[in-house]
């Protein structure tokens, strides 16, 4: 008997490079449901088959989601849709919190159709500000106040009471600064790159003093599926992510490095609201899912991603 796991927002980045990785065992069937109003089609396989199915199916909509989680059985859930992007979620705070629903929804139908456990895309940015460096998941506050955050905590309320009242087992995973092939110039490090290779201006919010961390999607991708098939993190929160900071102006010198970009570094206006002045991980229990093996390094994953060729630059 197969394995099924169902995927909500497998057609975005991060989900996508996911779907491929449990794709490459033979005994997972895996069902992608995308509204495909930040994801992309084409990041998936383009034929359907005995063991890959999507569905275009907007999450938050209960009828849409209820009759794919009916007519399937899954056994684990990796819910990662989202309302996604720095200005998209700024522009468009009540599209964020709709997102409620569809932690709402999740819940719901997995407590009622079996689900043995659900794995949660959360964020770095619930941790607003930081009042401690590394951030830690049982001791950093939480106190960022912009939608998204807000929402991403809501989600983890949800499956934290969810497993109190119902025994539904839960993995939230806090994401972290990830960039990769096919990722949209939405995020900071894809927008830089396509910008260096057409020797564009690289615009920076404010004075490039904030500082990221910035993993690879392998290493994202690895210790979530780790944590999935070691039955690792049940019932806990990981940080997913890079734990060596960097300016974002030192960011986008190195890429116009790498690049041999004419590209000019523009200083503008920060943003109104949410760009955080530090954000770095504790990702101990990250490195311990991966065995404790080092992280690919920032200039070698940009290097790694350069040679891909592989670059979304829709916005």
């Amino acid at each position: 008997m197969k394995t099924k796991i169902l995927v909500t927002g497998g057609a975005g980045f991060i989900g996508s490079a996911l779907v491929d990785r449990l794709l490459q065992n033979p005994n997972y069937c895996v069902v992608v449901a995308d509204d495909l109003s930040t994801g992309n089609r084409q990041k998936l396989p383009s034929e359907q088959s005995a063991c890959f199915k999507f569905v275009h199916c907007d999450v938050n909509d209960y009828q849409s989601i209820a009759a794919v989680m009916h007519s399937n059985s899954f056994d684990y859930v990796f819910h990662y849709a989202a309302l996604v992007g720095v200005l998209r979620t700024q522009a468009h705070p009540l599209k964020v919190l709709q997102d409620i629903d569809g932690f709402r929804h999740i819940c719901s139908l997995s407590k009622n159709t079996g689900v043995k456990r659900v794995f949660f895309a959360s964020s770095s940015e619930i941790y607003g500000e930081p009042f401690e460096i590394p951030q830690h998941v049982h001791t950093t506050p939480l106190n960022s106040r912009v939608p998204y955050a807000i929402v991403k905590n809501v989600g983890e309320a949800y499956l934290k009471s969810y497993y109190q009242e119902y025994g539904l087992d839960y993995t939230i995973f806090r994401f972290f600064n990830t960039y990769g092939p096919k990722q949209s110039v939405d995020f900071v490090m894809s927008k830089f790159i396509s910008k260096a290779l057409r020797n564009e201006d690289i615009h920076i919010y404010g004075d490039g003093t904030q500082t990221r961390t910035f993993c690879y999607i392998e290493d994202n991708i690895e210790a979530c599926v780790n944590a999935f098939e070691k039955n690792l993190m049940i019932n806990d929160i990981v940080n997913i992510g890079g734990n060596t900071e960097i300016t974002i102006e030192e960011l986008a010198q190195i890429i116009i490095d790498k690049t041999k970009s004419s590209s000019k570094i523009i200083f503008i206006d920060p943003l109104k609201d949410g760009d955080m002045t530090r954000r770095c991980p504790d990702n101990t229990r990250m490195r311990e899912i991966l065995l404790n093996r080092e992280l690919i390094s920032l200039e070698d994953g940009i290097e790694k991603l350069l040679k891909t060729g592989l670059f979304d630059y829709s916005e």
